[in-house]
């Protein structure tokens, strides 16, 4: 899947002139030589909503006009153009363009920000391939290690909680599913995973008891034992408790 963004992200760029020759057919409104006048025009546009023509601008302005002054601003409001549309894998790209290109911009943490953000909006349903899931998780923590004191903490922290869970709740699933087709050993292992993944999510708890549950079934006691002494010393509010102690009793 990496490789599959890469190359799109590399046709996109390969692409862009042919969008610009195209578009600028229909007449620009911005008929300057100064960038700073030609960022107001657009930026007017992006602040009314229209972002389609935003867009067709700050496309226009990027070739115009390479390494001016504003040139930070202009890439990071075709990126944010994009983002406001819904297209958040062209939204990605153009933040990804603004970290390459202008690692010293002030722009720079609303731009991490915002890439985790464009990932975070990509990932699906927990059923489906979740790579952008993977992608969003790596952007948000980049981004709190890097930013711990940025305007947009709870909000990344928020996300990136809700993120894990959702992996967590995938292979918790996945557990649950192989319990039902009495492959306890796979069951065991997915189950694992949920909670020497993401101990902080809400299914480690659940994960837990079911690996103990999965172990006694496949007689493993000695390990299912251990793991429930975890549970005991990780969890001891949990709401679980009762069925804890029932697996216990059946060692």
């Amino acid at each position: 899947m990496k490789k599959k963004i890469f190359l799109y992200f590399v046709f996109i760029a390969l692409l862009t002139p042919l969008i610009y020759n195209c578009s600028s057919s229909k007449g620009s409104d911005i008929q300057t030589d100064d960038p700073e006048q030609a960022f107001k025009i657009a930026k007017g546009k992006f602040d009314a909503g229209d972002y389609v023509d935003a867009i067709e601008d700050f496309s226009f302005i990027k070739i115009k006009f390479p390494g001016t002054s504003n040139a930070d601003q202009v890439q990071f409001y075709l990126a944010e153009s994009y983002y406001m549309r819904g297209e958040h894998l062209l939204a990605a790209y153009e933040y990804e363009t603004l970290l390459r290109n202008y690692p010293l911009s002030p722009l720079i943490p609303d731009t991490r920000y915002k890439l985790g953000l464009s990932y975070y909006k990509l990932s699906p349903k927990y059923q489906l391939d979740q790579e952008f899931t993977h992608y969003a998780i790596s952007e948000l923590q980049t981004y709190l290690e890097l930013y711990p004191t940025d305007k947009h903490v709870a909000d990344a922290e928020a996300k990136l909680r809700e993120l894990k869970d959702k992996l967590a709740y995938k292979d918790y699933r996945t557990g649950e599913l192989y319990m039902g087709l009495r492959d306890f050993k796979s069951a065991a292992i997915y189950y694992a995973n949920v909670y020497e993944t993401y101990i902080d999510s809400q299914w480690a708890d659940d994960a837990m008891l079911g690996h103990a549950e999965a172990l006694i079934n496949i007689k493993k006691s000695e390990e299912a034992k251990k793991v429930l002494d975890r549970f005991y010393k990780l969890f001891p509010g949990s709401t679980l408790k009762s069925r804890a102690d029932r697996l216990k009793s059946n060692l």
